[in-house]
């Protein structure tokens, strides 16, 4: 089979859909791949890297014009004209946007959305939210560093000691528990709080404080287990309870790194605006939500502001910050995707009975299979 890959033109966005070494399985395996000059420039990966793991270099309609396109983003309304009916596409394609699965529909693409796997443990090699968002997690205790007026360890020098940075956590999923480790490992005092009781033990065997905020009713214990691996809205009563031991945290923390998302919803406030009044002049705030609305009210979407003398930073793909990481672990997880849409012989199996492809699956033969809302 052909396969495409295509430079990514989203603003911002520097990861690549593949890698020399996933190519050169790829071409192991049979297939012919095309990869879009200078797609991986962005990634650290030159033409040259591709072209030796056996990759054609060609121009964006050669790569579009592949039987099986692999993106990092859902393509844009240009990109979609050069896009052939009856094309297989693969990548993170918002499946909770029903007007981006539609317009892939009406141009006879076959799509699918990786985030909408299964959080199985089948599931897990192609889990690129997971991926991601462990890039994410990393990199927002370095942005936090970057912005926090004062050290992160405690140093004791000559000129007197000075005083590990405090660090609130708030969702301890794959990046609250990736910022966790990272900040520990810079020597920061860390607190996290999170919906799910599950967490509690990971959260402290990483060396942070789980801020307990205890369940008062069934139905807040069973909201508190989650969906599938995701967490779900909270009731009004445990989210008022939560606010108000947040709000004391926050008060003492340096820096707060905000982590809290629900597919396909707007994200969760964990720290108001009246919470972060109160912090103290030179706090950081890393909002890893922006992109759904963010955690805080105050925060704006991949801006740096400062209010009340607090810092509040709130990049929307922060993953894209590590890009040669970021798309090596990309890459894999759609190869192990791919594993599943091919036969023996090499050939596109598209199997409805796998319950991953169908999960994935948004739009075939001109007709949306997944709608949300």
């Amino acid at each position: 089979m052909h396969i495409g890959v295509p430079l990514e033109t989203q603003t911002g966005e520097t990861r690549v859909a593949a890698t020399p070494e996933t190519i050169k399985k790829l071409v192991g395996q049979g297939h012919k791949v095309t990869v879009q000059s200078g797609a991986g420039i962005n990634a650290s990966v030159t033409d040259s890297a591709y072209e030796a793991a056996g990759a054609t270099i060609g121009s964006a309609a050669e790569a579009f014009g592949a039987q099986l396109i692999l993106k990092v983003v859902a393509p844009s309304d240009s990109e979609l004209a050069q896009i052939k009916n009856g094309t297989v596409l693969v990548g993170m394609l918002n499946p909770f946007n029903n007007e981006t699965i539609a317009k892939m529909a009406e141009c006879g693409i076959t799509a699918f959305a990786l985030e909408a796997a299964p959080r199985t443990s089948r599931a897990q090699s192609l889990d690129v939210l997971s991926s991601q968002a462990n890039i994410a997690g990393y990199k927002a205790v370095l942005l936090a560093a970057h912005h926090y007026p004062r050290f992160m360890p405690m140093l004791m020098t000559a000129a007197g000691t000075v005083k590990a940075a405090r660090v609130l956590i708030l969702g301890a999923g794959v990046a609250g528990l990736q910022a966790i480790a990272t900040a520990k490992r810079l020597g920061a005092v860390i607190e996290a709080s999170d919906v799910r009781p599950a967490v509690k033990e990971q959260i402290e065997s990483l060396g942070a404080k789980f801020v307990d905020v205890p369940y008062e009713t069934d139905e807040e214990r069973e909201c508190a287990e989650g969906v599938g691996g995701y967490a779900r809205p909270m009731p009004a009563s445990w989210m008022q309870r939560q606010a108000v031991a947040v709000h004391e945290r926050a008060k003492q923390a340096d820096i707060v790194i905000t982590t809290a998302l629900i597919p396909g919803r707007k994200a969760p406030v964990l720290l108001s605006a009246e919470t972060v009044a109160q912090m103290k002049p030179g706090s950081v705030v890393i909002d890893l939500a922006a992109a759904q609305g963010g955690n805080c009210p105050l925060t704006e979407a991949d801006q740096v502001v400062i209010k009340h003398g607090v810092t509040i930073v709130g990049p929307t793909n922060l993953a894209a910050a590590v890009a040669a990481d970021a798309s090596a672990l990309y890459a894999r997880n759609l190869l192990d995707f791919m594993k599943l849409l091919f036969d023996k012989e090499g050939q596109l199996q598209i199997n409805l009975e796998d319950d991953i492809v169908a999960a994935c699956l948004m739009c075939r033969d001109g007709q949306i299979v997944r709608k949300n809302g």
